[in-house]
């Protein structure tokens, strides 16, 4: 009989541990999601979209005609931009003129290597780009990756600049539809430069963050100042710089 009452007294008190057990978790759940997750992910969302919903969506020739689309961004300071952009070997692009274009022109008629050639002149914000990087193809400046970026007014939580850029493959070069300057004719599938340029990045190690924004761009197609053809899926990739980029290095 004393056995029977003692496992009585023994499970009529498991119950009840249980209940103060499941009791004190859910609490804990709750303080952790309601005071750590919930205004982390916030602070998160807050930075991703509300300040990147101020920004551009095009760049525009001299003339104010729409130029290419802005499909990247990255945070960080100048030197960190430049950094990261040098480590993940893309040189910097010499500034546009006369001299400058008619080197090009010759390069690219006796097919001779000008890793630094100049990118045409895009407007945002009221001024030319404040910076331009590039990735010679093959020995050639007629096909090129390149990427122009603005310096905004945004900042992120921890003050660094938000750069706007547009990444975009030139796949040859000849007259302007518009002004029948010498140009880079642009690849129509903008996104693939916006992608490889970001592989570029990661592969450097010292991005520490990327995403895409979703719908960034509602018009999906058309054309840049030159009259060369584009089209998009929309989205617009961000890239957060490691603080670690000042020191970085080219990757073997």
């Amino acid at each position: 009989m004393a056995d029977v009452e003692a496992s009585t007294r023994t499970s009529g008190r498991h119950p009840a541990r249980r209940a103060v057990q499941l009791a004190v978790a859910a609490i804990a759940a709750y303080l952790i999601i309601a005071y750590v997750l919930a205004p982390s992910l916030w602070r998160r969302y807050d930075s991703r979209h509300s300040a990147l919903a101020n920004l551009p969506g095009f760049t525009f020739t001299g003339s104010g005609q729409p130029g290419d689309p802005l499909n990247v961004v990255l945070i960080g300071s100048q030197n960190q931009l430049t950094k990261i952009m040098t480590a993940a070997k893309w040189v910097p692009a010499v500034p546009l003129g006369a001299r400058a274009d008619l080197a090009i022109a010759v390069d690219s008629v006796l097919r001779r290597p000008d890793p630094n050639a100049p990118v045409s002149r895009l407007y945002l914000f009221g001024r030319v780009e404040d910076l331009a990087f590039e990735q010679e193809v093959d020995g050639s400046p007629r096909h090129r990756h390149h990427a122009r970026f603005w310096k905004s007014d945004v900042h992120d939580g921890d003050t660094r600049p938000v750069w706007i850029g547009a990444a975009i493959y030139d796949r040859g070069v000849g007259l302007s539809r518009t002004t029948g300057q010498i140009t880079h004719h642009i690849a129509e599938r903008i996104d693939d430069e916006r992608d490889y340029l970001f592989q570029c990045l990661r592969n450097t190690g010292v991005l520490s963050e990327w995403y895409a924004v979703d719908d960034y761009h509602r018009v999906r197609e058309g054309k840049n100042g030159a009259g060369d053809p584009w089209i998009t899926d929309g989205r617009l990739f961000v890239g957060i710089i490691d603080r670690s980029a000042d020191g970085a290095a080219a990757p073997r």
